[in-house]
């Protein structure tokens, strides 16, 4: 371990050296390598960690030899529990995040104050609604689950209408590979290059669109219509409808930057302020990468504030 202060800088009223908002792999990769360098830190999470990964029922895509969220959510929480350095705050909301030129206030939801040198924002992102995007038209107040979110029983012997071709699609086929269910996969042109992994699944239906307008079906059915780029009309009946459309930044209210697709760009941000994680951008959103963005972004600070630059 290197030489840190064993204690936040009273004279400056700093509570601990580094505050992370949110609780995915990049909040808790930010709140590991703090601690390996010797770093106190503040986890806040209004759930519980690694909530969304639980419900990721199969891995490709992350070392250590995890086939499934759960695992590695498992793995990821008990660590974070036994560390000595790293105090969790879950069940709490940050209703404001504040940065000044010696410190970042962050504000909670039952009213108390946490200061630190620096923070480090890894609030990830939530999926988006039919009502969000302008390809779909939904009845007010539409609410949808995630794909991924789906259980084996919820799709046994279904037909599923999948709103939008975003990757999950692939996660949800690779969980259940003995399901027999029929996905009915409607998405716009901007979705083509994300609906190849799952192309050849028997499976699945792609049905690319201009334009969908979802209807009220039976109590137990979802009603739909499809239209096609040159104009074709085509009436879609389903079980149930899920959302694959894509995630929308879920950032704290304050001092972030955010960029016109409602990311926050790292670079843009205050220099006490460090964004890592799904919020950074849509290109990144991976585990894999979330977990050295969180580690990067801790490492980012503790060389700040020895006054030390990383090596490019």
């Amino acid at each position: 371990m290197v030489d840190m202060p064993s204690h936040p800088d009273s004279s400056v009223g700093y509570d601990t050296d580094l505050i992370v908002i949110g609780g995915g792999p990049a909040g808790c990769a930010a709140a590991r390598m703090a601690a390996s360098v010797g770093m106190r830190s503040v986890v806040i999470e209004p759930d519980r960690l690694c909530r969304n990964l639980y419900r990721i029922s199969a891995l490709n895509n992350a070392l250590g030899g995890y086939t499934s969220g759960l695992e590695l959510a498992d793995a990821m929480t008990a660590e974070l529990k036994a560390m000595e350095l790293c105090r969790l705050e879950l069940g709490r909301r940050v209703t404001e995040l504040r940065a000044a030129d010696d410190r970042v206030t962050v504000t909670l939801d039952d009213g108390r104050r946490l200061v630190a040198p620096y923070a480090v924002v890894a609030t990830g992102v939530g999926p988006l609604q039919p009502g969000d995007v302008p390809w779909i038209v939904a009845p007010e107040g539409l609410f949808l689950p995630p794909l991924w979110q789906a259980a084996a029983d919820d799709a046994e012997g279904r037909t599923l209408l999948v709103l939008g071709g975003d990757r999950p699609i692939g996660t949800f086929l690779r969980a259940h590979p003995a399901t027999e269910t029929r996905l009915l996969v409607v998405y716009p042109e901007a979705d083509v290059y994300k609906v190849e992994e799952v192309r050849d699944d028997p499976r699945v239906t792609l049905l690319p669109v201009e334009h969908l307008t979802l209807r009220p079906g039976h109590r137990t059915t979802v009603a739909a219509e499809a239209m096609s780029a040159d104009g074709t009309r085509r009436n879609l009946s389903a079980d149930a409808a899920y959302l694959s459309i894509g995630n929308v930044p879920t950032a704290p209210p304050g001092d972030l930057l955010r960029g016109s697709d409602g990311y926050c760009p790292p670079t843009d941000q205050h220099p006490r302020v460090i964004v890592a994680g799904d919020l950074r951008s849509v290109r990144y959103q991976r585990i894999m990468t979330a977990l050295g963005s969180g580690a990067e972004a801790a490492l980012q600070a503790y060389y700040a504030a020895r006054k030390l630059h990383m090596r490019e």
